[in-house]
Parts: C-alpha cells; sequence; structure tokens
C-alpha cells in the first residue's frame, strides 16, 4: 500500500508523538521497593527510603510478626535489669507517618521481580532488599533440633518466647545449681552475646542463688572482648563463673542429651547443667538461602558498595544474613549497612546521587549494675568485602565512672535507634 505525502506526515507525527508519550508514562509509574524482614535492617532500609523518597517510591515492608523483639539488649531482662516489654516494637508509626505499606505476611522467597508469599500471592518489586536475620543450623547436632529448643533447652537468640522459657528455667533452679551456656562456633549473630548473657545471669544469681554457678562451653579458643569480660568476672562474681574454651569438642559438634540437659563432646566427656542454654551454629534466615541468595554457603554474598546481591540483580541482602566481610552481626551493623543500602536504593530507584559508603559498629556489653564494656570500628567498602579501618575498645583496669558511663551510653544508643526506626 502507498501512502501519500501527507498520509505519511500524519503517521509520522502519530509515531513522535507516542514515542514521547512512552517516556513520560514510564516516569509516571512510582517504582517498587519490596523489603523483606521488618527487623533492625529491614526496618531501617524502608523507614530511610519513604523518608527520603517522598512518595517518590512505593514502600512494602512484608514481615510475619505484628511485634518485632530487639535481640540486643535481650540479655538485660535475664538480669532483670529490663522489662521483657522493653524490648517490644511495632510498625504503625512506619506506616502512619512514613507511608511504609506494613504487610504481616511470610515471604518464602524472592526473585524475577517478584516476593512470593506462603499464600501463594506475590508482590512485585523493581528492587528488593532482604533482611531476614539468623536460621539455625540444626541439621549438625545430634539430640537438638527445633522442637526441643523451644520447649526444653532454648537457644534464646531470637528473644520472643524462648528468651521467657530460659529465664522461667533459671528462676526455677535450685540455689547450688549450674547454667550451661553452649557457645556456637563462628560467624554468629552478636559476639559478644554469649558472654554478656553469661554475665546478666551470673548478675541475677549473685543476688537470689549465690551458690549457683554459671559454666560457659566455647568452641573458640578466645572470644569477643575476653579480657574485660575475663576482667569483670572476676571482680562482680568471683568464682562463679567458668569459661571453658579452645577443643573441648574434640574437634567435633557436640552432642545434646536433651532430656538430661547435658552436653557431651566427641571425647565423651560430660557437661551436666540444671539449665541447659545451648546456641547453635548458625545460618541466613531460610528465605536467603531458598531464594538462591547464599548459593552453596550459609551467607549472602554482596556488593560492599551497595549491598546488592552478587547472585541475584535488583536484590540487596543486608544485616546478619549476608556475608558482610570484617564487620561483626550485630543491630548497629544492621542499621549502618541499612543507611548505605537506602541511598543505593534511592540512587537505583530515582536517579539521586549515592555517596562513598561508609560502615560503623559498636557493641556495648552490660556486665553488672552499671558497668558497661564497649568495642566498635569503622569501615569502608574493599576489595570485595566490607573492610575495617580503625577500631575502639574498651581498657581494663577502668574505674567505676567510666563503666557506668559506658553503660549509660549503650541504653542512650538503644533508646535513640529504636525511636529512630520504629517511633
Amino acid at each position: 500500500m502507498e501512502f501519500s505525502r501527507r498520509q505519511t506526515m500524519q503517521i509520522a507525527a502519530a509515531v513522535g508523538a507516542a514515542a514521547l508519550s512512552a517516556p513520560n508514562i514510564a516516569r509516571a509509574a512510582t517504582p517498587k521497593l519490596v523489603v523483606v524482614g521488618g527487623g533492625t535492617g529491614g526496618a531501617s532500609v524502608a523507614k530511610y527510603v519513604a523518608a527520603a523518597a517522598k512518595g517518590a517510591v512505593d514502600v512494602t515492608l512484608v514481615e510475619r510478626n505484628p511485634l518485632y523483639m530487639t535481640c540486643y539488649f535481650s540479655n538485660l531482662y535475664l538480669g532483670d535489669h529490663w522489662d521483657f516489654d522493653r524490648l517490644a516494637h511495632n510498625y504503625e508509626a512506619m506506616k502512619a507517618v512514613h507511608g511504609v505499606n506494613v504487610v504481616h505476611a511470610h515471604a518464602q522467597s524472592v526473585g524475577d521481580g517478584a516476593v512470593t508469599l506462603s499464600d501463594g500471592s506475590t508482590l512485585a518489586y523493581d528492587r528488593a532488599v532482604v533482611a531476614p536475620g539468623i536460621d539455625f543450623k540444626y541439621e549438625l547436632y545430634e539430640g537438638f533440633d527445633e522442637e526441643i529448643a523451644s520447649t526444653l533447652v532454648p537457644h534464646a537468640y531470637k528473644s520472643g518466647n524462648q528468651l521467657l522459657l530460659l529465664k522461667q528455667q533459671i528462676m526455677g533452679m535450685e540455689d547450688g545449681g549450674t547454667v550451661v551456656i553452649a557457645t556456637p562456633p563462628n560467624p554468629y549473630r552478636c559476639p559478644p552475646g554469649p558472654y554478656e548473657r553469661a554475665s546478666m545471669i551470673a548478675g541475677w544469681l549473685s543476688k537470689h542463688k549465690p551458690a549457683s554457678k554459671v559454666l560457659i562451653l566455647d568452641p573458640k579458643s578466645k572470644h569477643s572482648k575476653q579480657g574485660l569480660f575475663t576482667e569483670a568476672w572476676n571482680r562482680l562474681y568471683p568464682g562463679m563463673v567458668e569459661w571453658v574454651g579452645g577443643d573441648f569438642t574434640g574437634g567435633a559438634l557436640p552432642v545434646v542429651d536433651a532430656k538430661n540437659r547435658t552436653v557431651i563432646t566427641a571425647d565423651d566427656e560430660e557437661f551436666e547443667a540444671d539449665v541447659l542454654n545451648f546456641i547453635p551454629a548458625q545460618k541466613a534466615g531460610q528465605i536467603a538461602i531458598d531464594s538462591g541468595l547464599t548459593g552453596d554457603g550459609d551467607w549472602a554474598s554482596v556488593d560492599p558498595m551497595t549491598l546488592e546481591s552478587t547472585l541475584v540483580p535488583g536484590v540487596h541482602v543486608l544485616g546478619d544474613a549476608c556475608a558482610n566481610g570484617d564487620m561483626p552481626k550485630s543491630g548497629f551493623s544492621a542499621n549502618s549497612q541499612a543507611k548505605v543500602c537506602a541511598q543505593a536504593v534511592m540512587a537505583a530507584m530515582t536517579g539521586k546521587k549515592a555517596f562513598p559508603p561508609r560502615f560503623r559498629n559498636t557493641c556495648w556489653s552490660l556486665v553488672g549494675d552499671d558497668y558497661g564494656i564497649k568495642v566498635g570500628a569503622n569501615y569502608k567498602a574493599g576489595d570485595g568485602k566490607i573492610e575495617k579501618t580503625d577500631g575502639f575498645i574498651s581498657q581494663t583496669n577502668e574505674d567505676d565512672a567510666t563503666h557506668a558511663a559506658t553503660a549509660a551510653e549503650g541504653f542512650g544508643w538503644y533508646e535513640a535507634m529504636t525511636s529512630d526506626i520504629f517511633g
């Protein structure tokens, strides 16, 4: 078919108009960010992106639970320093103030532009952030599984009901009994956590069951803040806390006799407990594994500049679930990574400038009444990993005023950060 000159000009005009209108339609579509996991890392990303975007990005947060219970500072509940409810935070301000669409559902997988929920429905995304925290490698242990952890031998390393059970067991123990804490191998959530827990339990026992003991069984030959914890135990709880480290497992994982609350090492040495707190080896939250974000390993590999997965494009992973180089797995680290991730997401979705990432972490530990210690560092995006640039740590032989100031500093950080995210 031949066209007249006039018809040809009309067709060209129509095509030109369509070409101009298509980009306008694309620009009018609001990009979608879906964040999976409403813990410190995920909630931080959702809040920071929503606050910065001011409606330019549609932010959805998928979290199964209506309340988030912080794991950090949960040991203070065991020591009777904090009420259980103080650890709980909700998502009401995130919805009402920042406009985040909060979906309380179980996410099963992420990829190909959609988050699939347990009911089969999906949430489309342009970018996704996965921050599921940790899961546990129960399959490595003979005599220990998720049901036993929930009902008889709690690990209490996700806060929540197991924390309540552990405290109930400690309070019900006869004076003169032994609390055994079996710590996990590296890497794991909150490196100082088990030792702060031992301190808080010892503090409570020293006041209420002073003939009791706390025994720490550790597969590692050294641990975070070791000199500082040892100094505090000798000073505050002399003779009450014992640490057994190194190769006590005989080079293999221990066996748990849950019924008799006994840990059996590879060389058949038995450690009996009146209360057994067995903390297993850890891995990334299951959705990260199921979504192919961890490859053949336990943790998700990410680009240290953006926290984007090296295996699944368009999906960022942060917090405890990622292989975060020199950074420890902690609440402070997750929040620091979230700020970098939020900036990278905004740059990818709206074209805003992203600045060179900088990361920071501080871990405060309370070891007694008004007795705090801390460790921390600064980090940068290095060659394939997050690299430490400098660090600091409390010193031995610090005076009471310094310990009290460190404890107050930690409390202040908790209140400021949780208020910033959830308030």
